[in-house]
Parts: structure tokens; C-alpha cells; sequence
């Protein structure tokens, strides 16, 4: 079933979260163990992140360094067919990124998801590789999430690259995409990043995933921005709870987002990680007791492999 269709037909918050595939060489066990704590919140969907290959140099006996390109994770085929097998009943959906893939690898990925009966996608354009500070295109890639949605709309048409092929199938993808309250990294200013999103929603996206925000004022101006923009879709909250006490460094570092003083505060008053832990569980639990109340369609946890705080803030919430 596609996740526009859940939202729509639902009369209530949804809830929903985030998996990091296993990393290369490890099981997939510690995925279910995961996601089974959750499973009696009864989730809507379970999305898989995606990132691209990394450039590592390797230091040689004679001095010199070996660059190579490394996939720490496995794709999300895989992972996406494992977890639709096992649970059944909860839509699985796949993020799939330009970064690192050429148009034809990516309709070869998006044939197999339709195969495996996947009809959600996450798109979006990708993060630069760690060793550069800009995006880079790949040689017959997409530079923009805009331009990948239009190639899964052509294959929902039915039309795929090879302009020759008879009697093509036609694939039925719900696309999503990423927003971002706080503005996206490289964006200009947030009326730029408003058009941006608009575009990906003329191009066919049917409903926004947000970026983790930990002040909820943050969501309401932008779903206010959005509709006077014309983005008239569900727009699903991201939410990310603290987990370490390096959290309110790392976090407007990596994603260029802002820490509330008030959440700082009590995060500075914590001696240990477990203690931010457990901050950051009541913190999460405020944000969506308010969301709720704001009539959101969906929570969409963010999980980063870790569940037992989702699980806290879930039991009280659903």
C-alpha cells in the first residue's frame, strides 16, 4: 500500500521510523532487534537510509597511499526485501539518492524494487562524499532530486530509457522527499530551499519527510511557508532525540539545525550519556505530545539503529 494512501485513510497520528542498513560484513539480526520493540505501535512504514561510497586512503608499507572506494553499508534492495518479508504488514520504504549512481543504475534498482512489490520511495539527492565539500554529479547521474522523480514518474508512465522497449511495464512508486525547516545546508536562504521542495512536488512527490528539528515553532513556520508556497502535501516531522551529551555539538554541525537553550541547558546539566539519554526521551516525548496536538500525520523517529528510546517515547505517545 503506498504511504500516501495510509495518511490519507487515517483518522490519527501515525507513527513511522528510520533504519541504518547493517554495515558491511555484519548481520542483520540486531536490525530486527531493533524494529521488534516497536512493531506493537503497529508503524505505518520503515524507511532505510542510503549513503553513498566513500573514498578511504589507505597508508602503504612504503609510505605512499592507496586510495579506495569503499561501501560500508549494502544496498538497500536487500535490506528493503529481508524486512518486507519478515513484518509483512508494515510498508518498507527504500531511500534512493543520486549520488554515486548513474540514471541506468538507478532504473535497474528502481525494476527491482518493483519486482520485490515496493511501491514507496524516498528520494533524495545525497550528502557530498566526505572528501569534498560540494555534491558531485556522477557521469550520466542526476544532479537534483527534481530529475530523479521524474524518471520514476516516466517509469510509473512506462517509459524507461531504452525508448525502444515494447509492451513496458508500467511501476506504481508513492515518492517522497526530504524537507528541511531549518533550510537545507547549501540553500541560500529558506525562501530558495521553499522553491526547491516545490519543484520536487511539481515533478511528482507526494508527501515531505522533514529534517530532525528540536523546536517545534521551527515545524509550524514551515509548514506555514510551504502552503503559502503552493506545497499543499503532508508534511511528516522528523524527529531525532538526543542520545549523548555530544549530541548539541555534533548535531548543528553535521545537519545545520539549531539546539534550543532550553534543551542545552538541561543537556549541560547531565554528567553522563545516560543521563542525555534519558533527556533526550523526555525531550522527544514533549515535542510529540505537541505534534499531535497540532494534528501531524505521522511521527517519523528517526532511530540511527537505536530503538529502546523511540520505544519510551512511542509507549507514550501511541
Amino acid at each position: 500500500m503506498k504511504v500516501i494512501d495510509i495518511i490519507n485513510n487515517s483518522k490519527k497520528t501515525l507513527f513511522s521510523f528510520e533504519l541504518l542498513p547493517p554495515l558491511k560484513g555484519n548481520s542483520i539480526v540486531p536490525i530486527y532487534k531493533a524494529i521488534d520493540p516497536l512493531m506493537q505501535f503497529s508503524p505505518s512504514h520503515i524507511n532505510i537510509t542510503y549513503h553513498q561510497e566513500e573514498v578511504v586512503y589507505k597508508k602503504l608499507k612504503n609510505g605512499l597511499l592507496e586510495k579506495k572506494t569503499v561501501r560500508k553499508r549494502p544496498g538497500t534492495v536487500a535490506i528493503s526485501a529481508a524486512i518486507k518479508y519478515k513484518y509483512p504488514n508494515v510498508e518498507v520504504v527504500p531511500h534512493i539518492i543520486c549520488g554515486g549512481f548513474t540514471k541506468e543504475e538507478t532504473e535497474y534498482a528502481l525494476i527491482d524494487f518493483h519486482f520485490l512489490g515496493i511501491d514507496n520511495i524516498l528520494v533524495l539527492r545525497g550528502d557530498p562524499p566526505k572528501t569534498s565539500r560540494t555534491f558531485i554529479t556522477e557521469k550520466n547521474g542526476h544532479s537534483h532530486a527534481s530529475e530523479l522523480i521524474s524518471q520514476i514518474i516516466d517509469m510509473n508512465q512506462g517509459k524507461y530509457l531504452d525508448n525502444e522497449l515494447e509492451n513496458s511495464t508500467s511501476t506504481d512508486f508513492c515518492i517522497g522527499v526530504a524537507g528541511y525547516p531549518e533550510k537545507h545546508i547549501e540553500a541560500p536562504n529558506l525562501k530558495s530551499d521553499l522553491r526547491y521542495l516545490k519543484e520536487k512536488i511539481n515533478n511528482g512527490a507526494e508527501y515531505i519527510v522533514t529534517q530532525m528539528f528540536f523546536d517545534n515553532q521551527k515545524y509550524f513556520d514551515f509548514v506555514k511557508l510551504c502552503r503559502e508556497e503552493g506545497i499543499n502535501v503532508p508534511i511528516i516531522p522528523g524527529i531525532k532525540p538526543i542520545t549523548t551529551l555530544n549530541d548539541i555539538k555534533l548535531l548543528p554541525q553535521i545537519f545545520n539545525i539549531d539546539i534550543p537553550e532550553d534543551l542545552e541547558k538541561e543537556i549541560k546539566k547531565c554528567s553522563s550519556n545516560e543521563q542525555a539519554f534519558q533527556v533526550g526521551i523526555e525531550w522527544g516525548i514533549k515535542q510529540s505530545k505537541e505534534l499531535v496536538k497540532f494534528g501531524v500525520p505521522a511521527l517519523h523517529y528517526f532511530t540511527i539503529g537505536i530503538s529502546e528510546n523511540i520505544k519510551k517515547i512511542a509507549e507514550t505517545i501511541f
